[in-house]
């Protein structure tokens, strides 16, 4: 690994597929204590101090409207904001990563984002595709943080 990675996981708990990004980091603490994985809450403002003091920031977040339900895309360049829906009263993940590569926070920023279809409803659980996407979300961030 090179510098220091930190991972930071997005998502409601109270939304069901959106918290697919909280299941991704409750993967790494139980499996690998050594990543650097912070709860980003629901993104916004908030995502730029966690950013702070690190080389490569990895976010983990559900998406709306980027393809299958549990299908997950790793994205290097900014994705459209609109799979990644604002606030109402806050920026949304892609306009926080924006804000903090104009401060020059964290020289590489990466999404992994896990499509959860439509979240209306409230629920603690995840439908079954999406506990798959976050199995192979999970791998990836793994993949990430062990990049060389």
């Amino acid at each position: 690994m090179k510098g220091r990675t930190r991972v930071i996981a997005c998502g409601n708990p109270l939304l069901g597929n959106d918290a697919a990004g909280l299941r991704v980091m409750a993967l790494l603490r139980e499996s690998r204590p050594d990543v650097d994985v912070v709860e980003g809450g629901l993104g916004g403002l908030g995502l730029i101090p966690l950013m702070e003091g690190a080389d490569r920031v990895i976010i983990v977040d559900a998406t709306q409207g980027m393809g299958a339900t549990g299908e997950v895309r790793v994205f290097r360049d900014l994705p459209p904001s609109r799979f990644f829906p604002m606030s109402l009263h806050d920026l949304g993940v892609v306009e926080a990563v924006q804000v903090a590569r104009e401060l020059g926070i964290a020289p590489e920023i990466v999404i992994v984002g896990i499509e959860g279809g439509a979240h209306e409803e409230y629920s603690r659980d995840l439908d079954p595709v999406v506990e798959r996407g976050v199995e192979e979300a999970f791998r990836r961030v793994l993949a990430l943080v062990d990049e060389e």
